[in-house]
């Protein structure tokens, strides 16, 4: 039970970002630019997370066909439930309002904060399982990932909740959605760890890399559209920095 306390504490720090994304944009007036920039920090983050974290473990314990098939069962998965999210008003749950189309719906708008909010876990709930695992080999937390996730989801909450304060939605609302999916994020984290205890390597390449497939889709799908739309010229060269500082972090001792 130790382990998956550990395992909750740490899912909860990186949910935790998302409150404090949130408590930046809502206390501030943010440039739109700077926002997209910071999206496009953790998109190169994540994009480093995946490749030198959890595909490289998920090949290392199962091979390449447990860890190809976990990959693409996982972006699909998240696709098809994103799709289904997004008909019901939550397509543009990371965006901060920099560009017409992408405003959030409004408050008034029936099951719309219900969809944000179910999203919100489908974007975070593979992040937290992925810290869950990586605690059951007993070397100890990766560092790496769990800098990863909490890099990644301070843009997720400035975004969002500067998109809803356009939207005209209370700071309870705002504050009480983000502080259920950090909640959400540690048991999430601490589920993983419990589940999975004493699986087989096989099976944990397999959840490790439907983690990973899943984090890359949601980045082409919902972060990375954020971080192009203000900073068209530099949001490559951006997502590079945030890439090396995370691939720094992992082969300097950071990755477990």
């Amino acid at each position: 039970m130790t382990g998956a306390l550990t395992a909750g504490l740490w899912g909860l720090l990186g949910g935790s970002a998302l409150l404090l994304g949130a408590a930046v944009a809502w206390m501030a007036r943010l440039p739109q630019r700077l926002i997209a920039a910071v999206m496009a920090v953790g998109s190169g983050v994540l994009i480093s997370a995946v490749a030198f974290d959890l595909m490289d473990e998920a090949y290392r314990q199962g091979g390449f066909a447990a860890s190809a098939l976990g990959f693409v069962a996982g972006a699909a998965a998240y696709t098809a439930a994103n799709v289904a999210l997004s008909r019901r008003g939550a397509r543009h749950r990371k965006r901060s309002g920099a560009v017409d189309h992408a405003r959030q719906p409004g408050a008034d708008e029936a099951g719309t904060g219900l969809a944000i909010a179910v999203g919100a876990l489908l974007d975070g709930i593979p992040e937290s399982v992925v810290i869950g695992v990586s605690l059951l080999d007993g070397s100890g937390v990766s560092v790496a990932t769990v800098a990863a996730v909490f890099l990644s989801n301070v843009p997720e909450g400035l975004s969002s909740a500067a998109g809803m304060k356009k939207a005209g939605r209370s700071a309870a609302y705002v504050f009480g959605l983000w502080s259920a999916i950090a909640l959400a994020s540690g048991i999430a984290a601490m589920v993983g760890n419990v589940a999975l205890a004493g699986a087989a390597p096989a099976t944990l390449a397999a959840v490790t890399a439907v983690a990973a497939g899943a984090i890359l889709a949601m980045l082409v799908d919902t972060m990375i559209p954020e971080a192009t739309a203000e900073t068209h010229d530099y949001s490559g060269l951006i997502a590079v920095v945030g890439f090396l500082a995370a691939f720094v972090l992992t082969k300097s001792g950071g990755g477990g």
